[in-house]
């Protein structure tokens, strides 16, 4: 593996540790209205990474089928959101601002079921910027290196707000801030972790590429419409985070096509 690519597939991680940090330098628990503005934020850009970088590109690939081009995204794209469906019936966690948890009943802390609600979120992401840049390894299909930068740059900026959003309300209710920040931090562990190990396995996907493309669009999409989407609408300031959607929309458009 490339020294360019592993460093690519930490800049999502780092963006996670980064916000994971504010709760040393902000008191209190994270604004409501802050919350919202960020979630829209991040809904808007993993939206227009799974159109931009995964779902565009998997049809381009399936482009000698004709008119069945669109098959292999379907198919991945509803075996993605099956596979998130799954996850999210199975592990038990529980989403902020929420007191019921998910998944298959646990002991479980609800510190670390919280840490597990945004790993959640991190699967699907780690699966995208590994699956980019296993096809910029294996040069498999049109996807360039500065597609496959744009995608880690985007999500790393979306991962912002999502480590924020871990560790200041964890240091609000009591956790300390060095415990507060290593859940933040832990909670983006498995993105660089699946994206190393997809990129480890890419002689194997590259045949399967379009499927896994629109597979890891499927799942970002779940992740977005079953949470992000109802977080950012319930109550006050829904227009603030619909207008943070669009931004985060258009930024992602942007890298992917000034850098594609």
């Amino acid at each position: 593996m490339s020294l360019d690519i592993l460093k690519g597939l930490l800049i999502p991680f780092i963006g996670t540790s980064t916000g994971a940090a504010c709760v040393f330098l902000m008191k209190g628990q994270l604004n409501a209205v802050v919350e919202k503005i960020l979630t829209g934020f991040a809904a808007g850009v993993m939206v227009a990474a799974s159109v931009w970088s995964l779902l565009i590109p998997a049809m381009e690939q399936s482009i000698g089928m004709g008119r069945m081009a669109f098959l292999p995204s379907a198919i991945g794209f509803s075996l993605g959101t099956a596979f998130l469906l799954l996850l999210d019936t199975l592990i038990p966690h529980l989403h902020m601002n929420s007191k019921e948890p998910e998944g298959i009943p646990s002991t479980l802390k609800k510190n670390t079921m919280m840490v597990l609600a945004v790993t959640l979120h991190n699967i699907p992401e780690g699966m995208a910027v590994g699956v980019v840049f296993a096809a910029w390894a294996d040069r498999a299909g049109s996807i360039s290196f500065g597609a496959a930068l744009a995608l880690a740059v985007g999500i790393a900026i979306q991962n912002f707000p999502e480590g924020a959003i871990i560790s200041m309300p964890l240091a609000a209710e009591g956790t300390s801030k060095g415990r507060a920040f290593l859940y933040g931090v832990l909670s983006g562990a498995v993105e660089p972790l699946g994206a190393v190990l997809t990129v480890m396995a890419a002689g194997l996907i590259v045949p399967f590429m379009p499927y896994m493309l629109s597979f890891a669009a499927g799942a970002m999409m779940y992740v977005v419409v079953e949470e992000l989407i109802p977080e950012m609408s319930r109550g006050k300031h829904s227009n603030k985070a619909t207008v943070f959607f669009t931004l985060g929309f258009v930024l992602m458009m942007i890298l992917d096509v000034a850098l594609g």
